[in-house]
């Protein structure tokens, strides 16, 4: 394989310096119109590139956005390909780390990021964090940051989210409106904003249509489906057993499933189930279960295009957020009037 040129191959070939090479590639005035001129030829004959992190550290800019998302699940998955489609069309290369929902790994995956030289960050918080200093000394520097999906903090930036509270709304009516009258939830970890939405939804639909909340039916646990089980098995085990549940995640929904039919019960007759996200599992089991679908290719596109605008916008857009709406797939597991 032929080495690739150098500005020094170039200085050797033509007998003079390094710097009047430099100079004659940036076109500076101070350089000698015959030299500059056989600089160029001989750049073009040789094949020469100049290097890429020597120019971007010139220009400050690495057209490289640092994407940090708590893990690379289905639809944390399908945003960063949302992300990676705008960027890739507007000249960006996308560089992308996981937290593993870790607060100390979202600080050593900033850092290394920064180390990288990247232009700015979109982010999606943690489980775990609850403090946001590393984010704040970012912001510090004049770097541009976007938070998607997980944007309840008190981080001042642009923002892109999906309507969870209307998520969790229609999912619960859906169910009443099924004739389910006593629907549990498998909430999130209460300290995660999308739980909080999308158990405050659950709680309006409850209101909307009179029926008072039961704290024994209302269960917070991490997004597993094996904690699903087992809080479902707890759930089935109760005096007055719920006749639906409602899981603010398909994994959770998949686990849910796992106990009603260990249990010997029957979707949708014996006991109501939908799931959030709509990830293809839940279209492929028996009984398909119902879900939220949310728009996470858009959801990443959105959260691109903001990042971008918000890098070539002289003027602050930190009060700007833009709210995607969800919409419910019905689907047999708690479809018990056609």
């Amino acid at each position: 394989m032929n080495k690739q040129a150098t500005i020094k191959d170039i200085a050797k070939a033509l007998h003079i310096s390094i710097s009047t090479v430099s100079r004659a590639l940036r076109n500076a005035p101070d350089v000698n119109p015959e030299t500059r001129q056989a600089v160029l030829t001989l750049s073009e004959e040789l094949s020469y590139q100049p290097s890429r992190l020597a120019l971007s550290l010139q220009q400050k800019q690495t057209h490289t956005i640092g994407v940090i998302v708590p893990n690379l699940d289905y639809v944390l998955a399908t945003m960063v390909k949302g992300i990676d489609e705008v960027a890739l069309e507007a000249g960006y290369t996308v560089m992308v780390c996981q937290s593993n929902e870790s607060f100390g790994r979202e600080m050593v995956n900033t850092r290394r990021l920064l180390d990288s030289l990247v232009d700015g960050f979109i982010i999606s918080v943690s489980s775990e964090t609850k403090v946001f200093d590393h984010f704040k000394k970012i912001q510090r520097k004049g770097m541009p940051m976007v938070v998607f999906d997980r944007v309840d903090t008190d981080l001042v930036a642009p923002k892109v989210r999906l309507d969870n509270h209307d998520g969790g709304f229609q999912a619960t009516e859906h169910l009443i409106e099924q004739g389910y009258r006593r629907i549990a939830i498998l909430a999130g970890p209460k300290n995660l904003g999308i739980s909080n939405s999308r158990l405050d939804g659950y709680l309006a639909a409850l209101k909307r249509h009179r029926i008072k909340a039961d704290p024994s039916l209302i269960v917070h646990c991490d997004f597993n489906q094996q904690y699903a089980y087992e809080a479902t098995i707890d759930l089935l085990r109760l005096k007055q057993r719920p006749d639906a549940i409602f899981t603010i995640s398909d994994r959770m929904a998949i686990g849910a499933m796992l106990a009603i039919k260990e249990k010997g019960l029957s979707m949708p007759d014996d006991i109501g189930l939908v799931g959030f996200n709509n990830e293809p599992a839940v279209s492929l089991v028996t009984p398909a279960i119902s879900s939220v679908e949310q728009p996470a290719f858009e959801l990443g596109k959105t959260a691109a295009k903001l990042f971008i605008e918000a890098m070539h916008n002289e003027a602050p857009m930190d009060d700007v957020e833009i709210t995607l709406k969800p919409r419910l797939i019905v689907r047999a597991s708690s479809l018990k009037k056609g």
